[in-house]
Order: C-alpha cells, then structure tokens, then sequence
C-alpha cells in the first residue's frame, strides 16, 4: 500500500467529510436514508470481541407481608439462559482506476471548482460507510422479524447466523389466513391473544412494527372497517366503508390497544460475485410486537487495524466503529482504493419481550388444542 495521490486533499477534507456523512445518514439530513437498528439499537462496545444474549424466565413475584423481627422468606430464582459468539468482520472496498484518476488530474490541472475535485475524490467514501449499516440494517430487520439474523461475512459464502432466542410460545400464527379472507379473517382478535399473552407475562406492548403487505390485509379487513366505522359514529351497510388507509387502521389499533404499528418498508441491495440482488428483509406479512423502546445493542469492539495502522493509509473513524481507509496500490494496475470495515453485530437483547404475529400462517387444530389443554394445566396449578 502507498500513499494516496490525493494526500493533500484527504489532509485537508477527509475528516470534515466522513463527519458529515455520519451526520447526514444519522438524520440530521431529513432526505437521508433512516435505518432502523440506529432508533433501536443501543451502541453497546465489547471489550472481548464477543456478544453475548441472556434470556431470563422473568416472573413479578410479589413481597410477602411479614412481622416484624421474623426472617424474609426466600424466593425462587428466575432462570437465564445465555447465546454468544465472536463479532464478525464487515467490510467493503472501492476503487478509482486509471481513466478516472486521469480526469480527477485534468480537472484540478484546470483550476476547477475544489467542490468538484473533492466530490470526485471522495465519491466512493460515503458508500463505503453506508455499505456497512446497509448490511447492518439488513441484518437486523431480518432477525427482528424472524429471530434470526442471517449474513455473508464476505464474498465467498462464508457466513455467520445469529439466534436471538426468540420464545416459541410468544410467535403466534393467526386463526385463519388475513388473505383473501377478508370477511372470515378477524385481525383483532389475533392481536387480542398476543395482548393477553403479554400480560399474563407481566409485559407492556407499546409498538408494533409490520411491512405493508401487514397493513394491506389489515386494512381490507370487514372487522377492522366495522371497528373503525364504529369509532367513526357510522351505523350504515358496512359494504359501503371503504378500505381503510395506514394511519385509519393506527387509529383503531390506538383506540382498542394504546399502541400503533410502524411500517417497515425497506429494500437492500447486495452483490456477490458482481450479481447485484434486491432483498426485502422483513418477513412478510409479520407484525413484531415489543415492550421497550430500544430492544437491544449494537454491539462493537475495535479493530485490529485500530490499533496496528498501516504506514501512509489514511485513516478516519466513522461512529466510533467503522473504520475508513484511502491508500493507493500499483499492481498490476494504478488504484485508488476507499475501504470501510468494522467488528458489529445487531443484537436483541430482551427476547421474551419480542412477540411475533404471522398472519400467512393459522394455527392448526393440532396446536390450538396444545395450547389449550397447556392453560388448563397452567389455570389448575393456581386453583390448587
């Protein structure tokens, strides 16, 4: 590696425009690109490289009345159970070839504007940054939606698969199929049962997050028209109620359950071996249910290339994890390489505090009557 061509310029521009960058793509900018895991992640810094998932059994046992000078009765301990493994490497390169380096040079020759040579000088350095939370926000969507985050460490398939441990019994299957079904489907009552699962789990919903396909069979529901015709004061023919829009069905959500549903609508964009794909990484049709507001960390340590820099790379630091390097190489061609990498990992870190609703799939007689009969074991435990 070689020092950049541009030294100068990255003197002088590198750390004012990785700054803004950050500043921009973390909202500062209003037309800027949101991410999802940078509202509800905490950015958590890993001493030992590694992340680690505690699950507890949580239960709210209430004190006993005791008199005074008698000992405390002693109480069961919840149960942990814990998942972690080592953070992986993400990383993403770019270069200038030759042709490009060579009209870099005619401009500033020309005495050109310097915002035009500097945007030409470091076109790729945003992309670079962004290419990391793009695959962050990739990963995280997928594993809120499913549990389970799965990724690429790099371009040869070797990749890494994080399991957030989301309970079984808090992932709920609809009674009948919301598609196409429309005057049998009741969405409400679906959610009923994972409101009630949550309270009988000591919890508090207070948002919900879904993709639009969610909201499309929700909105075309004849309970939900009906319900929102109601608060509305109609008593007409409920077949005249139109379909309900996004922000009509959070006012019946608001109004029957004190909390609404944000919409995910999000597209990333990955290459492998030079085949670009489009993926929708929330799982479709699903709407995640939490109780907190941030529900989990992201969790980062330092790279090695922090602490061992390389001689004539020029370095500069974007949100404390991702690292950002320009360099030149000259074989077997002239290059000018911008290069992003960091050690992070989404991480949910209260998952039974997550419930899931996926309304694609019903429940079948088989599981209704499991849970049914697990109740009824669970009812005659208490009455004991």
């Amino acid at each position: 590696m070689e020092q950049s061509i541009y030294f100068e310029y990255i003197q002088k521009y590198f750390p004012q425009l990785v700054l803004g960058i950050v500043e921009k793509l973390n909202g500062k900018n209003q037309t800027a690109l949101s991410y999802m895991f940078k509202q509800l992640l905490t950015p958590t810094y890993s001493v030992d490289g590694r992340w680690d998932i505690l699950t507890g059994t949580y239960t709210r046992v209430a004190a006993d009345v005791v008199a005074m000078d008698s000992p405390l009765p002693l109480k069961k301990r919840d149960s942990l159970s814990r998942a972690g493994g080592d953070l992986p490497k993400l990383g993403i390169e770019m270069y200038l070839n030759e042709k490009q380096m060579s009209d870099i040079d005619a401009l500033i020759a020309q005495g050109m504007d310097i915002n035009t040579i500097v945007q030409k000088i470091f076109e790729d350095t945003p992309r670079v940054i962004q290419g990391i939370w793009e695959r962050l926000e990739l990963m995280f969507l997928e594993g809120l939606s499913t549990g389970i985050a799965l990724a690429d460490t790099d371009n040869v398939g070797t990749g890494i698969r994080v399991d957030y441990g989301y309970l079984t019994e808090n992932q709920f299957k609809v009674d009948i199929v919301w598609q196409g079904n429309t005057s049998t489907s009741k969405p409400l009552d679906d959610i009923k049962k994972v409101m009630d699962k949550a309270e009988e789990d000591g919890n508090t919903i207070i948002g919900a997050y879904a993709d639009q396909d969610w909201f499309d069979n929700f909105n075309a529901s004849d309970q939900v028209r009906q319900q929102f015709a109601f608060l509305q004061g109609f008593a007409g023919d409920k077949g005249i109620i139109p379909l309900l829009d996004n922000t009509q069905s959070n006012r019946v959500l608001s109004s029957r359950y004190g909390f609404t549903v944000t919409k995910i609508d999000r597209t990333v964009i990955t290459e492998k071996n030079g085949a670009r794909t489009a993926q929708k990484p929330w799982k479709k049709g699903t709407i995640v249910f939490v109780c907190d507001a941030s529900v989990g960390s992201l969790v980062w340590t330092r790279l090695a290339e922090m602490n061992h820099p390389v001689s004539n790379v020029a370095y500069q630091t974007a949100d404390n994890y991702i690292l950002v390097s320009k360099y030149r190489v000259n074989r077997p061609s002239l290059k000018e390489f911008t290069t992003s990498q960091a050690r992070v990992v989404p991480i949910i870190s209260n998952p039974d505090r997550i419930y899931t609703l996926d309304t694609k799939e019903a429940e079948t007689a088989s599981s209704v009557e499991a849970e049914t009969a697990s109740s009824g074991k669970a009812r005659s435990k208490v009455s004991q």
